[in-house]
């Protein structure tokens, strides 16, 4: 219980009168703190902090490492910025040792500072001098954490640059050609077969390196914590993030396994329009790096570069790549899908090339005044031939029917008909291509005429729709003929459920093994519905561990 005294203590509030003091010690929190727990995380409501006893760390996250920026000590306060720039925290506050600590609502803030102009000046100054502060830090040239000699069209390259990308990993990507190489790289420049090459920012050289090898010596988790966990989610799609923050929040043992980036299909999308409670969009690598960092600050372990070999459903064991095998009383299913490939002679050739399956946003900086190609007409090309229109000279979807409007949500379809530099070319197929050491031409069939016209191509990406990629499930999970996940009703309708209860609804053959999101049989596929589902499973995780034997 906060005492007047304890308030007058306070620098800011000294010269308040008793009335003041006592409004504020009953409508104030009085918040008592763990080392390492957090009085306000990152991007927290706004809200005015004062210390009372122990000691505050102020740290922040700059391209995933996380910065100490400053202390606060028992009499001084945070949260004058988020206040009068009506914002959320820009970085977060947490207990250096046992700390108290007062909160005071914005309300009954802004109610203090029109009663007290002293209060309102003082927070005003100090505002100030923090958001000077603030500048500062943010004038700083950014340290970048890997800096890739690789040429343009090579695979490893590419492959490198949108895993670091996806993993929200500062890199500069010079090529052996760039008049600037010189002078961004010490020390001799590699030869052309030992490209890429890789320098971090202690300094280690690595050349040709496997994702793997990257992520270990960037410090991303490669290995599992545990031997036995409560719920193994597999995938790191928007279903896993969002069962992997929901386990881990409500106490269960939890560990996501991905393959190579957290995010996955959605992560590469420049831009979701109709996710609720972003009014402006949101990009889909930001999506996931929220939900990564919740999920981890939650309790949750990330592994990446790790694929699942195997499950052993009879000893609730799941097989990684590499021999590590992790014990697991449920598993989520949520590996999504995977593009569909497109059957064109020479097409294989130029995968990493100049042609793409999906549009990572790495990949944008490299189609700069070229004449680039996206096949497919749903919201994932549409959002890909907006974001690409800021960088190419033009984008022209090409899709094989013979409206835009039967597949793309009219939001997309309307910004798609308002950019410039963006056209839709109907009835058309790609049914060539051409170049040397990368695609340079395609040739386009138009199917109502039969005409084939021959163009310059500076990148084509491909969206033609996705399947499940399962064939590697024990045959104890039963999937339609498409690789889907069967789960609830549809197991029972299959004749492939012999248990005495009824699966429940996300629940796969296999009691205790359940799918959720983009792999999961179902009509609807969105992010928000992934999301809904992944949260889901874990209702479905404790209900059967509640009725599980340990």
């Amino acid at each position: 219980m906060l005492t007047i005294d304890e308030i007058r203590a306070i620098p800011l509030f000294s010269t308040l009168p008793d009335t003041e003091l006592e409004r504020l010690a009953h409508t104030s929190a009085d918040l008592h703190l763990s080392p390492g727990e957090y009085a306000v995380h990152e991007g927290g409501e706004r809200a005015l902090y004062a210390v009372l006893s122990g000691k505050m760390e102020v740290v922040k996250r700059f391209d995933g490492v996380e910065r100490t920026l400053g202390w606060r000590v028992p009499g001084t306060i945070f949260g004058e910025v988020p206040l009068a720039l009506s914002s959320p925290f820009p970085g977060a506050y947490r207990a250096a040792e046992p700390s108290r600590v007062m909160r005071v609502d914005a309300q009954h803030y802004y109610a203090l500072a029109a009663a007290s102009s002293d209060v309102a000046t003082r927070m005003g100054a100090l505002a100030r001098e923090r958001i000077g502060g603030l500048q500062g830090l943010s004038a700083e040239p950014p340290k970048t954490r890997v800096t890739m000699i690789g040429a343009r069209w090579d695979p490893a390259c590419a492959d490198l640059r949108q895993f670091l990308a996806r993993n929200q990993i500062s890199c500069e990507w010079l090529t052996p050609d760039a008049p600037e190489l010189k002078s961004r790289w010490d020390g001799a420049c590699p030869e052309d077969h030992a490209c890429p090459t890789l320098r971090l920012a202690d300094g280690t050289l690595l050349t040709r390196p496997t994702t793997r090898e990257v992520a270990e010596r960037l410090g991303l988790q490669t290995q599992p914590g545990r031997d036995e966990y409560d719920t193994l989610i597999i995938g790191g799609g928007p279903a896993g993030l969002a069962a992997a923050v929901y386990g881990a929040s409500e106490g269960l043992r939890t560990i996501v396994v991905e393959r190579e980036a957290p995010g996955g299909q959605a992560g590469t999308s420049s831009r979701i329009e109709n996710y609720l409670g972003f009014p402006g969009g949101i990009s889909g690598d930001e999506l996931a790096s929220r939900a990564l960092q919740q999920a981890k600050r939650l309790g949750a372990e990330i592994l990446v570069t790790r694929a699942v070999a195997r499950i052993d459903t009879a000893a609730h064991a799941v097989h990684l790549d590499g021999g590590d095998v992790v014990r697991a009383r449920t598993v989520i299913l949520a590996t999504g899908v995977a593009w569909r490939r497109l059957e064109i002679e020479g097409f294989d050739r130029f995968i990493g090339k100049g042609i793409y399956y999906g549009a990572a946003r790495s990949e944008a900086s490299g189609t700069h005044g070229l004449d680039v190609y996206l096949i497919g007409g749903g919201n994932s090309s549409g959002q890909a031939a907006l974001y690409f229109a800021s960088h190419a000279r033009s984008v022209t979807l090409v899709l094989r029917g013979d409206s835009l409007e039967k597949k793309m949500s009219r939001y997309l379809v309307e910004q798609v008909a308002a950019q410039s530099n963006v056209s839709v070319e109907l009835n058309t197929e790609v049914v060539g291509v051409y170049g040397d050491t990368h695609l340079t031409a395609i040739d386009m069939l138009n199917t109502a005429n039969g005409s084939v016209s021959r163009r310059e191509c500076g990148g084509l990406f491909v969206f033609i729709g996705a399947d499940a990629q399962t064939d590697w499930l024990p045959p104890e999970i039963a999937c339609d003929k498409r690789g889907y996940v069967l789960t609830g009703d549809d197991i029972v309708k299959a004749g492939r459920w012999s248990h005495r209860r009824d699966p429940w609804l996300l629940e796969s053959s296999v009691p205790g093994i359940f799918a959720c999101g983009d792999v999961r049989l179902s009509p609807v596929k969105r992010v928000a519905s992934a999301v809904g589902e992944g949260s889901m499973a874990i209702a479905f995780v404790h209900r059967y561990l509640d009725e599980a034997p340990e």
